[in-house]
């Protein structure tokens, strides 16, 4: 079977278009907070504001007016935001209901964005004791409204667990006294969504591509600049609006349409598609694990939502909300302005700097606090004639397309080995090119702390036998720098340090090799 011809669309032989900032800015006119009688905005509590939809919206109602407060568990990721400065950050777990109860305070609206991707087999419980105690304060609160966004799916039909689960958060949403609009939207296409990464990379690596039978399934793509319209004039919504929306773009495509629409947009020759009915979504989940950047436990969920049709029932939307003044994004246009933000290494939020693999978790032990602890180290530190911000830059860009400076098909091999144990392997890459903040992701790393110009520390979240980091300092030695490197490993029994001496004599091409390439690099300007 062949997907057939790409959807419909404007020609794509001219330059890239490039994706904007300002639609939706949040300041249009039919999205800019109406401030009530006593002159005040309305405060708006974001849930999941670390969360790819989350990072593209709050910056957007703070540029509609809204006072924005975020409930989080990791406030320094969110202190690392360019729009941290005007949000108030509110430290705490939704799970906990004294950290709901202080965040709902007088709050008006409630923007409602959890969901549990990767959270074990109690996720389901875990989002609906989360949807009800959000309910229940809201209520306690005074709260005027609750958004949420839910998943597109059809009637009558028996649902994925993650889809259940995102059906029955609004339905327990729709029960509490407060009025709630659940907007439910269905693969969302951005620059850095996990849907636009499966689609990207599958079409990219695979000239042909047997696939499962949902390639056939009709389903109904929207862009993210349209989900966040949605959102923006769902929480302006007047009066008591509470019910269900389903929300879509204007085309309605089979997924081997999305792959070759895709294709001709990126400039690549057609791809032939078969449909096979071996694949089960536990075994597709592990073949996108294994082609795409999209690690299984996050795949899964993704292919099980396309066992259906999942295409918009009606649209009672458009008399509750107008569709944006430009009209909603075609599916070709959306992937276009994707790629651009790609090419300008302008990607807002990356499913890859959500913490999908681990919860968070306590910084690395001090020095001082080792002792009585099995702990290895490699330390390593070179003088250079390069100054620190030399030296910085070249750290900073580590990663990702630059690559780790040595040994490129060790990492490679590494990488490879932890996605076939279930890990997020190297081809997570990073979300930006030159610029690293606190809970980004770097291939097999996350940014646990960063000192502009003096220290980049990472935590390791490849499948290992204890935990691992590995630090970078920089700092001022005569009229240049020295460099110092350090990995870390806290090593869980027996295993944990096997793996440490068999590790060791790659450590040796590695660690050497990468302070050497590092300081050259920066001496090269």
């Amino acid at each position: 079977m062949t997907a057939g011809p790409p959807p419909a669309g404007e020609p794509s032989n001219e330059p890239r278009e490039r994706g904007s900032l300002s639609f939706p800015a949040g300041d249009e006119p039919e999205l800019r907070a109406v401030v009530g009688a006593e002159g005040i905005a309305p405060r708006v509590l974001v849930l999941g504001a670390t969360g790819y939809v989350g990072g593209r919206l709050v910056p957007r109602l703070l540029t509609g007016g809204y006072r924005v407060r975020v409930l989080t568990r990791s406030p320094e990721r969110v202190a690392a935001a360019p729009w941290a400065g005007d949000a108030e950050i509110v430290a705490g777990d939704a799970a906990d209901a004294g950290a709901l109860r202080d965040a709902m305070a007088d709050a008006d609206i409630v923007v409602y964005l959890l969901h549990s991707m990767a959270a074990g087999r109690d996720f389901a419980e875990r989002d609906r004791s989360i949807a009800a105690s959000t309910a229940a304060a809201a209520a306690r609160a005074g709260v005027r409204r609750i958004v949420y966004l839910g998943g597109l799916h059809p009637d009558g039909v028996r649902l994925s667990p993650h889809l259940e689960s995102r059906r029955e958060v609004g339905e327990v949403l729709l029960r509490s006294p407060v009025p709630a609009v659940v907007l439910q939207a269905g693969v969302i296409i951005g620059s850095g969504s996990a849907s636009f990464e499966m689609v990207r990379h599958l079409t990219e690596v695979l000239p042909y591509m047997p696939a499962p039978r949902w390639v056939r399934n009709r389903i109904q793509p929207i862009a993210i600049r349209d989900v966040l319209y949605y959102l923006l004039a769902a929480v302006r919504l007047p009066g008591d609006a509470d019910r269900v929306l389903d929300i879509g773009g204007p085309d309605v495509l089979r997924y081997g349409q999305m792959m070759n629409g895709y294709a001709v947009e990126a400039g690549l020759a057609q791809r032939g598609i078969a449909s096979l009915p071996v694949f089960t979504p536990r075994l597709a989940s592990h073949w996108v694990g294994l082609v795409t950047p999209v690690p299984r436990a996050i795949a899964r969920p993704l292919v099980e939502s396309l066992q259906h049709d999942c295409v918009v029932r009606d649209r009672a939307v458009d008399a509750c909300i107008p569709p944006p003044a430009g009209g909603l994004t075609p599916y070709r246009r959306a992937v276009r302005l994707a790629l651009g933000r790609i090419e300008l290494d302008a990607i807002e939020t990356s499913w890859v700097d959500a913490r999908f693999e681990r919860a968070p978790s306590d910084p690395m032990p001090s020095d001082p606090d080792w002792a009585g602890r099995t702990v290895f180290t490699d330390a390593r530190t070179r003088v250079s004639a390069a100054a620190p911000a030399d030296v910085w830059r070249v750290v900073s860009e580590i990663g990702g397309a630059t690559g780790w400076y040595s040994a490129s098909v060790l990492w490679a091999l590494r990488g490879i080995l932890d996605r076939l144990a279930g890990g997020v392997g190297m081809q997570r890459g990073r979300r930006s090119r030159t610029r690293l903040g606190v809970g980004d992701a770097v291939d097999v790393w996350r940014v646990e702390r960063i000192v502009p110009e003096r220290l980049l520390r990472l935590r390791a979240e490849m499948r290992v036998p204890g935990e691992a980091w590995l630090e970078f300092r920089v700092a001022p030695e005569g009229s240049g720098s020295r460099y110092s490197q350090r990995a870390v490993f806290f090593p869980r029994g027996l295993a944990g340090r096997l793996y440490w001496l068999a590790m060791l004599p790659f450590h040796g091409l590695i660690f050497s090799g990468m302070v050497h390439r590092i300081v050259a690099a920066a001496e090269r300007g």
